[in-house]
């Protein structure tokens, strides 16, 4: 039987849990249903008396930070320590991989002592890595087939270099002869850390203790360019502040990807229910160097699955990273780049290309779906975010600036500045380039020991240029998006009938009802809410570009 089979996973993984030291509170881990796999419930009741304590505190589920998998976790090892420690130091390898290794390899493994936790992942994901050839051509004209293509062959590569002789190796160390290496091994182990790693903040005692000033120098091993595109720093940076590491001193959190055996089990929801904080003294969960799962919803309804939020991410991101969609995701976006490889064929390109540089120029934004309530056309059905407005600053106290009127539909305007500078870079016409030059030559006479700044080359070029020239490139590039969406798939009405017809003989939600598979299901709801986003930008490009060309700005 299919169910006592998961019961017999869920009750080892639970004792697994509490043995090494875990405490669930005012919630279970439950079977939740065949798109999400397992899930977080809250408890349905508060018997003991020690739970009403807890109940003050909202503390459902804590883990302690050493069950945790992270790359100090992995050098740690007594197996595949030593053999990580000598790939980091010669910077072959980034975090994320050590982690995805170490997953590849303890899922092997005959007796690894996370067997009860790796038993309970999924062994098949959503994400387009995984789609069949048939599925994978329902995704064709999107972001996400190119990057998928893309990414399969990498991680192939890296396999076939990297991970199969090391894994081989190190099963035979390990008296292993049986088990047998395959590259969906590694493909489901990256699955696994890409969809449950979270980025958490590590007080600084836990990752650098005393006695550990060897683990501690893997931390500041400066990353090779080559593994930086892919590797998160990781001490790098991140501006998300998250509640339990603010009360820590500046210096005393450090940032690192890992895996929370737990926690991870928690869903996505729009309105999560729950959030997740690091306790590095033990002050709220009583137990030091852990994290917490802590309820933010007005009140724990029992037998209720509990979320958190991922994040505001597009359903481009979800379905890349996590296998899942969100019908009418309002965070849902649009990514319009020029092609830079274009650059060198257009005219001038050499000096187009200095001015880019000269401005740091973007030639690829995301435009969320909600900067569309400020625009033109606002959609008022999706909230807006107060993050989205921007100032854009188009002037200087040069001589030569100001002779161009700041036009009307400034504070209409979708499409991000450094967009705009970018575009009308390119679009720049002959005599344009040399108004540009004249204008930047008459600012470095004036003061001959400074160059322009970044600013002053874009004002000069919005001053010659105006917009028109890039709300037309702009057009042209949404249009173009359009027509590669559409010829592969067909048109948005195509799409909404599509899911209209899986849905109409069953709920929505229930999946195995579907005469669509969920693979499909979910790129035609990425793929629709795509051209959804290019009609609506395209229009508001189209309306600043009439504006543009009927303004004073069309000189």
């Amino acid at each position: 039987m299919a169910i006592s089979e998961e019961e017999a996973k869920l009750e080892r993984f639970l004792e697994w849990l509490q043995v090494n030291g875990a405490e669930l509170r005012g919630c279970n881990i439950k079977y939740s249903d065949s798109r999400k796999g397992f899930g977080i419930f809250a408890s349905s009741s508060s018997t003991q008396a020690s739970d009403a304590f807890w109940k003050m505190s909202d503390v459902l589920l804590v883990v302690p930070l050493d069950l945790a998998i992270t790359p100090m976790r992995v050098l740690q090892d007594p197996l595949l320590g030593p053999e990580c420690q000598k790939m980091f130091q010669q910077g072959q390898v980034d975090d994320r991989f050590l982690m995805i290794l170490f997953l590849t390899l303890e899922r092997l493994r005959i007796n690894s002592s996370w067997k009860p936790y790796l038993d309970m992942l999924p062994t098949r994901f959503g994400n387009p890595l995984w789609f069949s050839d048939v599925d994978i051509l329902e995704l064709k004209g999107t972001n996400l087939y190119h990057a998928t293509e893309l990414q399969k062959k990498k991680l192939m590569s890296l396999y076939h270099e990297k991970v199969e002789p090391l894994v081989k190796q190190l099963l035979i160390l390990d008296g292993d002869s049986q088990s047998e290496v395959s590259s969906e091994h590694f493909l489901w182990a990256n699955s696994v850390f890409w969809s449950r790693a979270l980025n958490i903040p590590l007080p600084h005692s836990f990752v650098f203790p005393q006695s550990q000033e060897d683990v501690g120098e893997y931390l500041s091993t400066s990353h090779t360019p080559e593994t930086d595109q892919v590797s998160s720093n990781v001490e790098k940076d991140i501006q998300a502040q998250v509640p339990g590491a603010t009360s820590l001193g500046p210096g005393d959190t450090v940032w690192v990807e890992g895996l929370v055996p737990g926690i991870d089990f928690c869903n996505h929801d729009l309105k999560p229910a729950a959030t997740w904080e690091v306790d590095g003294t033990g002050l709220v969960s009583s137990v030091p160097f852990s994290m917490y799962l802590l309820s933010v919803a007005q009140q724990c309804i029992p037998n209720k699955e509990v979320s958190i939020s991922y994040g505001n991410k597009g359903n481009e991101e979800l379905l890349y990273l996590y296998g899942f969609v969100i019908e009418n995701n309002p965070d849902d976006y649009l990514m319009v780049h020029y092609p830079v490889e274009a650059i060198p064929s257009i005219p001038f390109s050499d000096t187009k290309g200095q001015l880019l540089e000269a401005q740091k120029a973007q030639l690829r934004c995301l435009l969320p779906k909600s900067a569309l309530n400020h625009g033109f056309f606002p959609q008022t059905t999706s909230k807006i975010r107060e993050s989205d407005e921007k100032e854009t600053v188009r002037y200087c106290s040069f001589s030569w600036s100001g002779q161009r009127k700041m036009p009307s539909y400034m504070n209409k305007l979708v499409f991000p500045e450094d967009f705009m500078t970018g575009l009308r870079t390119i679009a720049m016409q002959e005599e344009e380039i040399y108004k540009v030059s004249a204008m930047l030559e008459e600012l470095v006479e004036s003061r001959p020991d400074e160059q322009p700044s970044e600013t002053e080359v874009r004002m000069a070029i919005w001053e010659a240029c105006g917009d028109s020239g890039a709300f037309q490139l702009l057009v042209d590039l949404l249009n173009a998006k359009m027509m590669k969406l559409e010829e592969n798939s067909g048109t948005e009405e195509q799409d909404a009938r599509l899911l209209e017809e899986a849905c109409c003989d069953e709920e929505p939600r229930d999946w195995d009802g579907r005469r669509m598979s969920r693979n499909k299901w979910s790129s035609v709801v990425y793929r629709r809410g795509q051209k959804q986003l290019t009609r609506l930008f395209l229009k508001e490009a189209e309306h600043a570009l009439h504006l543009a060309l009927s303004s004073s700005d069309h000189h």
